[in-house]
């Protein structure tokens, strides 16, 4: 249960587009450019963030049971560093791909779907702009086929 929690969050955090190849070579690529990075309120504004959303997953009726054995501020400061560089921050991300993370986890499109309201909770409650928050979740939602396993 542990690692599904941490998957989910690096799947929330680490999505990029690149190719099925470099995926498995490297977790995500980095943004061009920090512009969203700097809408989300940098580095403190994404620990506040993930903070937040954290305690939303593990608070959650749907999926929190998931995370309930999970480190609440390793799972953060994950999650703050695959945001970070995703979007163009100065952070580096080590953790593995979203495939290898998510592996025999079973995750359904329900429990994916409930994670990502969680994050859009979050993101409301920390006033975030609605264009940023497309922003991100469009640059997240590709992370969904590496991530769902189950039906």
């Amino acid at each position: 249960m542990k690692n599904y929690f941490v998957a989910c969050l690096v799947a929330l955090s680490g999505l990029v587009s690149v190719s099925a190849h470099a995926q498995s070579a490297m977790p995500m690529a980095p943004a061009r450019n920090d512009a969203l990075f700097q809408a989300l309120g940098g580095k403190p504004g994404l620990q506040a963030l993930m903070d937040l959303f954290v305690a939303g997953l593990k608070a959650d009726k749907r999926i929190g049971e998931q995370f309930k054995d999970t480190k609440a501020s390793y799972l953060s400061e994950q999650l703050v560093d695959q945001v970070c560089m995703a979007t163009g921050g100065p952070c580096k991300y080590e953790g593995a791909d979203m495939k290898t993370a998510h592996a025999g986890m079973g995750i359904t499109k329900g429990n994916f779907n409930a994670l990502v309201e969680v994050l859009q909770a979050s993101m409301d409650a920390r006033n975030i702009p609605f264009a940023t928050q497309n922003q991100l979740l469009a640059l997240l939602a590709p992370m969904h086929r590496d991530i769902i396993t189950a039906k």
